[in-house]
């Protein structure tokens, strides 16, 4: 909110949460019903389009969002070098807001007025109306309106919440309190109205006005620009009528210029127009793309994960991922991201994170788990992976650290499969195993003088297993042949702490993959499963207690963090995306894939001494 929130700041429907959109749900209903109830020739063509033009809307900010995000993870032409926080992501994600209070008004004009139904698909006069009625006065009296926003006394109570936000995304451009969206809704409905009343209005200059507003207040609030400078060279008036994303974006760092709306003639005129505006215009244009030191390869998981991702919808992205109902109702557009990721072979940038004097991204390769189970898929996943790691290189990366699936033993051998291919790699391939390994080691209970094993043993099962052992700590497995597979690579004093115990007594599990309803339910009341794989068991227990899989805190250091890891919480980071960052800061010369381990202690000294925080323990259930 406003540093000194005023009064209609609170939008009224805020209480509703989700349940806001019902608002609108008896004039979606009603004029839904009549237009199918009348005769053709009654029906209400113009109050029937509002709500598919409303969700039209949210359809295009969302598109701008996305195309922003990824601008600004690549760095190329990017204005402001601050990245972004939580903060600010839960503050913008009431955007939608300003929609649902334009339908509300839409319907009441529509219902109130007979000239505003029934309107023709074109006017030319009305069209031409509206572009000059904008460039006139709603353009003057946006000026000085923004003007007065700035002054103490309304800047306190309104305007401060849109300049909390000084690195600005599309969507920053609606984000303000309701009284100020009142006065904005008045000045643009001047052209909107006076066609209606001068019987000129047209469904393609109500909804053409509108779609150019918003086209125009997402691009002066993308923090990257794309408007050429040969456009003002060739055409030197057009500088006067539209503005650009650095002009605006030095209206959000410096509060008192650039106040113009979409034409900046007006600071022109009376001497607000900042003197750098052409100069940073110029040098955004030349920025090229960031270059990298650690790059973390993921993937995709579920369908429903691509709308989770920082490119996809902020609010889901910015928590822990979960699967929503609404998403169900988007499957058409969902079946087709998997068939577009089906068919795309590269992987794509999701996000860039300064961390001390690293430069680190996170690409996404556009597979799903079920592809990596599927062994026709596999060649071409390693060609995508490789691919990916020879980029990486070309970009200057030091590491490269392989995130859940990217690492299989069956797929790659743990990634050593990119090393025997390409001997002379520069970047060094990580898979995390080791951090893995003592994360899950120190997230044991003090005390704690037995564990369960269970599940598939891989690299970190094995390391987790044998270091227990040799601590003294009696490791439990049930299978024979686990049993002896884990026998042999422990030493004649480590192996007598390994034992085969099928009573299911011990209230520690260590588990991974493969781990089943039927034995979770033989577990004693209380028990603390703690998980060494990359995905979280399925919780089948509401009397014990699920540690979070291997990961930790991030340091409060580490910037641009306004999105989640999967199923992690805010600001918590997997040990596998760690392992990377601590790899490249203590400037170690080795690859740790295939078989191979850092030497655990190391690992896990150097993490905690970049700042990097276990998580605290999950609290015990109270069933």
């Amino acid at each position: 909110m406003a540093s000194m929130p005023g009064f209609l700041s609170e939008w009224p429907w805020t209480p509703l949460g989700s349940f806001k959109y019902a608002i609108l749900a008896p004039m979606a209903i009603h004029s839904t019903y009549s237009f199918f109830a009348q005769d053709k020739s009654e029906r209400d063509l113009t109050s029937m389009l509002i709500l598919p033009f409303l969700l039209w809307r949210m359809l295009h900010n969302q598109i701008w969002i996305t195309i922003s995000r990824h601008q600004t993870a690549k760095g190329v032409s990017r204005i402001v070098d601050k990245g972004l926080e939580f903060e600010q992501v839960d503050k913008e994600g009431n955007w939608d807001d300003q929609i649902l209070l334009n339908g509300i008004l839409y319907y009441l004009v529509n219902y109130s007025f007979a000239v505003a139904s029934h309107l023709p698909l074109w006017n030319s006069d009305g069209i031409v109306m509206a572009i000059l009625l904008h460039a006139g006065p709603v353009e003057f009296l946006y000026y000085w309106l923004h003007r007065a926003l700035h002054h103490h006394y309304l800047y306190s109570r309104y305007h401060s919440h849109h300049h909390s936000s000084i690195v600005t995304e599309p969507i920053t451009s609606v984000i303000h309190p309701f009284a100020e969206h009142l006065s904005y809704f008045l000045l643009f409905s001047i052209p909107l109205l006076t066609t209606v009343f001068t019987r000129t209005a047209s469904l393609a200059a109500i909804f053409g006005y509108i779609t150019y507003v918003d086209s125009m207040n997402n691009m002066g609030h993308c923090n990257f620009e794309f408007i050429p400078k040969w456009l003002f060279d060739i055409l030197p008036p057009l500088k006067y009528i539209m503005y650009t994303p650095s002009f605006h974006s030095l209206h959000h760092t410096k509060f008192r210029t650039n106040y113009s709306l979409f034409m900046p003639f007006y600071d022109y005129v009376y001497g607000t127009m900042d003197k750098s505006s052409d100069e940073l215009h110029q040098s955004a244009l030349k920025r090229e793309e960031d270059s990298t030191d650690v790059v973390h390869l993921t993937h995709l998981t579920t369908p429903e994960s691509i709308y989770h991702l920082r490119l996809g919808f902020a609010s889901l992205a910015s928590n822990p991922q979960s699967s929503k109902w609404y998403l169900w109702s988007m499957w058409p557009l969902t079946f087709w991201s998997m068939i577009l990721t089906w068919v795309y072979g590269f992987t794509f940038i999701l996000e860039s994170n300064r961390f001390k004097r690293l430069s680190l991204q996170t690409w996404v390769v556009p597979k799903y788990n079920l592809q990596y189970l599927m062994e026709w898929q596999k060649e071409a996943i390693n060609r995508v992976i490789e691919e990916a790691i020879l980029d990486a290189e070309k970009k200057g990366a030091k590491v490269l650290s392989l995130g859940l699936l990217n690492q299989g033993e069956e797929l790659n051998t743990y990634g050593e499969l990119y090393v025997r291919r390409n001997p002379k790699l520069k970047v060094k391939i990580t898979d995390g195993s080791c951090l893995a390994a003592a994360i899950v080691i120190n997230s044991i209970p003090k005390g704690t003088t037995q564990v369960f094993l269970r599940g598939k043993l891989t690299k970190v099962a094995y390391a987790i297993a044998t270091t227990l052992c040799q601590k003294g700590i009696l490791v439990a497995t049930v299978l024979e042949d686990e049993y002896v597979t884990l026998r042999s690579s422990l030493n004649k004093i480590a192996e007598s702490n390994l034992i085969i115990s099928r009573s299911y007594t011990q209230t520690t599990w260590l588990v991974g993959d493969g781990l089943t309803e039927e034995e979770q339910l033989k577990a004693p009341k209380g028990t603390l499963f703690i998980p060494y794989m990359q995905f979280p068991p399925k919780k089948y227990r509401e009397d014990c207690t699920y540690h979070s899989t291997p990961a930790m805190l991030a340091p409060t250091s580490f910037k641009n963090m306004h999105s989640c890891e999967n199923w992690l919480p805010r600001r918590v980071m997997s040990a596998w995306r760690i392992a990377g960052i601590v790899h490249a800061l203590e400037g170690w010369k080795e690859h740790e894939c295939g078989y191979t381990m850092h030497h655990m202690d190391k690992v896990w000294q150097a993490t905690l001494l970049h700042g990097f925080q276990p998580l605290a323990a999950p609290t015990q259930s109270k069933y």
